[in-house]
């Protein structure tokens, strides 16, 4: 019995150290191979003379970093879809422009699309543009082609789709998704309270059809963006805007044929025809499997200082990015935490070094509290450096809240922006428990005490007090714009009442200053600033430099090495699509934490489709 004893634990212990031996070795040899990565990142990926840069349509573009946590933990766990910054692919754009190596981009939509909206496809247009000033070519190639798609790839010189493919062109539309009738059936009870006849945030809980108001402003949204399609893609491919629409008009999509013979594409040719073309223009050898090419996430890591991009100066221009909906709080990865961005313009006002400050918004808006949290900190941040804010493809409500007190506002035409409304959504529980055999009773020192409660609809005088919160909350955002903007408080409560607008209209009616994307306003800060050409870029929320380094290139030159860059799958059944419209709206109501139950966002599900 000793000797079993003995063997077990002695087993037992050999085990373990070999575990400890194996965790060790394992460990240190993934840091050297995570070092050595990062050295060798340092100098940047080699770079073939005559590469193409390729774009890959379907990679993830956000205005953020990922946290050094998540890229790890994506990385390693395999499943992960490519990601850039819009920021990164500008820059990175007008490098190979600059860079003699590389004589053409190829924009890859054989993959699929990004979530990408039209103001900011409309800034990596416009890189994409300029890239062709220098004197070198865009290429596209495609199988199957959404407006999307086909309204940055029609910037290129040559546009070439796919035999089996088809090309999309029968305009916008918006779909929203009603719940009131599931909510009545399963007896959840909703009772709302708003300012703004037009905004539409709580109709999908109240109605099963948008309402007139709503329907007016969605329709003239759609309209406006769809107008900026046809005049863009119509410049580019010289076809009159008013052809686009009568094929929209006319038929749902076109066929390779037809849209060659309507001046959309160019070519008509299988992939291998493409990269053969690819092939002649970088002077590969026949026997070379593809042409000579460079991805765009890995020639972004190529330094820019030897083609003027990446600047080095003691005086900084601050670029904050609020990504997401707005949250009381903290916030999560993904949103806007008030408490956390107010912070962070604090300490950027306290940043000697840092000249000017460019708020990035794309954000459909969210907690009234949060929003008025950070706001209070731009106004201060402005009182000592000019605050310019950028709007990407959302700037709305809350969003909008937060732009108010800036030197001058920039938009896209197709930027969804305004919505300057509040509402609040109070459910009850009450029928749903009675009918499974759940009551409840209540005991009470004040007339209002159990108010918060949801074991039963609001009375009309608890409605009364949550609507007067509501119009304060709307009253001291009417003023805020009318102050910001520099506008009579009677046209503000005019173009107000929670209406959503495109940016070209929302610069008609003076809620923006300027159309143009995140480089104008860049360049309008320096200005603003006088700082000519001595400034540099210092980006927000920031991670170090070491990790920026160490999570950056390094794990994407690991991965690679690895096998386990792999792309994330999407849906592409319409059911599907629409189960995850449910799961976003459920997801949209599990962030709503606003002390006060009041909100400024946007209508939950608008999509342009």
């Amino acid at each position: 019995m000793n000797n079993f004893l003995k063997q077990t634990l002695a087993s037992l212990l050999g085990t373990l150290f070999g575990l400890f031996i194996f965790a060790g070795v394992g460990t240190t040899g993934l840091l050297l191979l995570l070092f050595a990565a990062a050295s060798s990142s340092s100098t940047g990926p080699v770079v073939k003379n005559k590469s193409v840069l390729v774009f890959d349509l379907s990679m993830n573009i956000t205005e953020r970093q990922p946290s050094a946590g998540e890229e790890l933990q994506n990385r390693l766990s395999g499943v992960v879809q490519e990601r850039m910054t819009l920021r990164s692919v500008l820059d990175t754009i007008e490098k190979a422009g600059r860079d003699k190596r590389i004589v053409a981009i190829y924009l890859d939509g054989t993959r699929g699309s990004n979530s990408l909206g039209y103001a900011s496809l409309k800034e990596i247009r416009k890189a994409l543009e300029d890239f062709r000033k220098s004197g070198k070519k865009v290429i596209a190639y495609g199988v199957d082609w959404s407006e999307k798609e086909y309204y940055l790839s029609s910037v290129a010189d040559t546009v070439a789709l796919n035999p089996l493919g088809e090309l999309e062109v029968n305009g916008l539309s918006s779909q929203p998704m009603f719940l009131a009738g599931a909510l009545q059936k399963y007896g959840i009870g909703v009772q709302v309270v708003r300012v703004g006849k037009f905004k539409g945030a709580v109709e999908p809980f109240v109605l099963n059809k948008l309402s007139p108001e709503n329907r007016e402003q969605t329709q003239k949204l759609l309209d406006d963006v769809w107008s900026e399609w046809r005049t863009t893609v119509g410049k580019s491919r010289k076809i009159d805007p008013q052809k686009l629409q009568a094929i929209a008009d006319s038929q749902s999509s076109l066929e390779p044929t037809a849209a060659k013979s309507n001046g959309l594409v160019d070519q008509v040719v299988y992939n291998d025809e493409i990269v053969a073309d690819l092939k002649e223009l970088t002077g590969s050898e026949k026997d070379d499997k593809t042409f000579k090419q460079i991805s765009l996430r890995r020639y972004a890591q190529v330094p820019g200082e030897q083609f003027g991009i990446n600047k080095d100066s003691k005086n900084k221009i601050a670029v904050v990015y609020a990504e997401g909906d707005i949250v009381d709080g903290q916030g999560e990865e993904g949103q806007i935490g008030g408490d956390r961005f107010a912070r962070l313009f604090n300490t950027i006002r306290q940043d000697d070094n840092v000249k000017a400050v460019i708020l990035r918004i794309n954000s459909p808006g969210g907690s009234a509290t949060a929003s008025e949290v950070m706001q209070r900190e731009i106004r201060l941040t402005r009182q000592t450096k000019p605050v310019i804010v950028s709007m990407g493809d959302y700037a709305a409500s809350g969003g909008y809240w937060i732009a108010t007190d800036s030197n001058r506002i920039f938009a896209e035409p197709n930027t969804i922006t305004g919505s300057i409304g509040v509402f609040g959504i109070l459910f009850n529980g009450q029928k749903l428990a009675n009918d499974n055999g759940i009551t409840w009773d209540s005991v009470k020192t004040a007339r209002y005490a159990d108010s918060q409660t949801v074991s039963r609809p609001k009375s009309p005088e608890e409605i009364a007090i949550y609507q007067r919160s509501v119009n304060r909350i709307y009253n001291m955002f009417v003023n805020k714009v009318a102050q910001g903007r520099k506008l009579p408080t009677q046209k503000v409560a005019e173009i107000a009442q929670g209406r959503v607008w495109s940016g070209v209209a929302a610069q008609q009616i003076g809620l923006v200053d300027e159309i143009g994307g995140l480089d104008a306003a860049v360049e309008y800060a320096a200005k603003e600033a006088k700082l000519g050409k001595d400034w540099e870029l210092r980006e927000y929320p920031r991670e170090s430099s070491f990790e920026e380094r160490f999570f950056g290139g390094a794990v994407e030159d690991i991965s690679v090495a690895l096998g386990l860059e792999k792309l994330v799958n999407k849906p592409t059944d319409p059911l599907t699509t629409e189960l995850q419209k449910l799961q976003q709206e459920f997801a949209i109501l599990q962030k709503m934490n606003d002390p006060q139950g009041v909100y400024a966002r946007l209508p939950f599900n608008l999509k342009i489709e």
